[in-house]
C-alpha cells in the first residue's frame, strides 16, 4: 500500500501531525503550524473538514450540552463546532503549504459534501474519526473514491469495526488501516489498551496504528514496538495558543522528539535475520574455540586438563571438545596453541 508517496512497503512508520482545532480560527496560524510540523518529521498534515451544521444540530436542548469530560463540560456542541472548525475556504491554501513543505496533506471528512469537497483537492487517503465508525453511508461513500482510508476505531464495537471493513472492502476498497484509539482527551495510559494495535490487524486482516490522545511520548514508541504502522498525534505551533485540543496535542520540540524516538525504535526493531553480516562475523573473533591449556607431548591424550574452550575464536569450534576428548596428539603442541584436526593423529 501507498499513500501518496509514502510506502508501506518500507519498515518506516507513518507519522501524521493532526493539525484539529489548533489554528484558533487564524489562515497563517494554520499554514505556520504546517511548516513546524514539516520541520518535526512528519509524513502528513490531516485537516478536519466539517462545518457545525454537518456535525450537530444549533439546538440548546440539553442533551446537545457536552456532560462528562474534563475539557468541554457544559459547552454546547454547535458552538463548540463553529469555533473549532476549519474554515472550507481555507483549504486550498493549506494543501498548497504542505505540498510546499513536501508533507502529505489529507483530511477527515464528517458528511458527504466534506468528501466531494475534499475530491477537488485529489487527497492521497481519507481518515474516518472515531465518533463516525458508525456512520455507514459516509465510510461507504469515502471508499468509494479508491483513496486508502484510515478509520479510528475509539468508540466501535468489535462488529461496528468489522462493519466498517466489510462496508469498504464491497466498495472494491481493499487498503485499510485501523487505529486503535483511545476517545478521552487527554487519555490516561491505563486506557491506552495499546495491545489492541497488533490484535485489529490479526483480527481484521488489515494494518494497524494508533491515533494517540495520551500525554507524553511513551505511547507511540510503544505502539511502533507492538507493530503500529501508522502513528497520528495532535500538533500545534505553540502551547500558549487557545486551542480545543491545547491538553493534549504536541507542539514542535516535543514532535520532533517523538519523531526521533520513533525513528529509533524502528532501528531497534530491525528485522528477523540470522544471518552473520559482516560486523556480526568480525565480532566472531571474541569467541570461544579450542586451545591447548597447557603443553602436550606428540602422541599424549587430549584432556580436560590440556585443551579448553577460550576466548579467541582461532581454533576449533566448542563443539568438537567431546570428538577431541582421548584422541593423539599428532605433533608437540605449546601452551595457547589454537587446536586445529591436523593437530590430532586421526582426524574426527
Amino acid at each position: 500500500m501507498k499513500i501518496g508517496t509514502f510506502d508501506f512497503n518500507t519498515s518506516a512508520t507513518f507519522i501524521i501531525a493532526e493539525l484539529s482545532a489548533n489554528h484558533n480560527g487564524s489562515l497563517e496560524t494554520a499554514k505556520e503550524t504546517i511548516r513546524a510540523a514539516a520541520r518535526s518529521g512528519a509524513d502528513a498534515i490531516k485537516l478536519q473538514t466539517y462545518r457545525a451544521d454537518t456535525i450537530t444540530l444549533d439546538s440548546q436542548n440539553e442533551e446537545f450540552i457536552i456532560k462528562g469530560t474534563t475539557l468541554w463540560d457544559e459547552q454546547n456542541l454547535y458552538a463548540l463546532y463553529e469555533k473549532a472548525y476549519t474554515p472550507w475556504e481555507w483549504h486550498e491554501e493549506l494543501f498548497a503549504t504542505a505540498k510546499e513543505m513536501g508533507l502529505l496533506c489529507f483530511s477527515s471528512p464528517f458528511d458527504k459534501s466534506a468528501v466531494d469537497f475534499l475530491e477537488t483537492f485529489d487527497p492521497p487517503a481519507y481518515k474516518i474519526a472515531s465518533f463516525e465508525i458508525t456512520d455507514y453511508e459516509l465510510i461507504r461513500y469515502t471508499a468509494s473514491k479508491g483513496k486508502p482510508i484510515i478509520i479510528s476505531t475509539g468508540v466501535a464495537t468489535i462488529d461496528e469495526i468489522q462493519d466498517a471493513v466489510n462496508i469498504c472492502r464491497n466498495e472494491g476498497n481493499n487498503d485499510i488501516i485501523l487505529l486503535q484509539c483511545t476517545s478521552a482527551y487527554p487519555a490516561p495510559l491505563e486506557d491506552a489498551n495499546l495491545q489492541m494495535i497488533p490484535n485489529l490487524a490479526q483480527t481484521f486482516g488489515v494494518m494497524s496504528g494508533f491515533s494517540d490522545h495520551t500525554l507524553g511520548l511513551s505511547a507511540p514508541i510503544v505502539a511502533v514496538s507492538l507493530g503500529a504502522r501508522v502513528i497520528e498525534k495532535h500538533f500545534m505551533l505553540d502551547k500558549s495558543i487557545p486551542s480545543a485540543d491545547q491538553a493534549f496535542s504536541l507542539d514542535e520540540a516535543e514532535f520532533a522528539q517523538m519523531v526521533q524516538a520513533v525513528r529509533d525504535t524502528e532501528k531497534l526493531l530491525g528485522k528477523v535475520d540470522y544471518t552473520l553480516n559482516e560486523k556480526r562475523e568480525h565480532n566472531r573473533r571474541f569467541s570461544r574455540s579450542l586451545y591447548v591449556s597447557r603443553p602436550i607431548k606428540k602422541g599424549e591424550l587430549f584432556t580436560n586438563e590440556n585443551i579448553k574452550s577460550v576466548r579467541p575464536a582461532n581454533g576449533l569450534h566448542p563443539k568438537y571438545l567431546g570428538r577431541v576428548l582421548g584422541k593423539r596428539a599428532a605433533r608437540d603442541l605449546e601452551f595457547a596453541t589454537p587446536l586445529s584436526f591436523n593437530d590430532l593423529e586421526q582426524n574426527v
